[in-house]
């Protein structure tokens, strides 16, 4: 996944069709949305701050990779997310999961209790 604003260069058929070589996946921001990249860039900063500086220098991308990998899976499943109740993202998506299969979403419940 590779996440950049909407500048020229990052809409290039070279550009695009080098990430395409490389299996990548582009995300793009909305024209004029400075929050989506803020988003992005936010994430970042956070895995610069918490991985790279913090446990570098690093020798080569073969040491950076797996940490990386490491690192976004415990982001992904492992941290405590403090907008959602201070759970992990994959904890609350496995509860979602079997809400919705038992048709008990708290969307569900919300819209029954407005009378929706």
């Amino acid at each position: 996944m590779h996440h950049s604003d909407r500048g020229v260069q990052y809409l290039s058929i070279r550009y695009t069709e080098r990430l395409a070589a490389e299996g990548a996946v582009a995300s793009v921001g909305s024209r004029g949305d400075s929050y989506d990249n803020a988003m992005a860039e936010s994430v970042i900063g956070l895995y610069k701050a918490e991985l790279i500086t913090a446990r570098g220098p690093w020798r080569t991308v073969e040491d950076v990779e797996p940490a990386t990998l490491g690192w976004v899976d415990w982001w992904n499943t492992r941290r405590l997310h403090s907008a959602i109740g201070h759970v992990p993202p994959a904890e609350l998506e496995d509860e979602w999961l079997k809400e919705a299969a038992a048709g008990e979403t708290r969307e569900g419940r919300a819209a029954v209790l407005a009378g929706t």
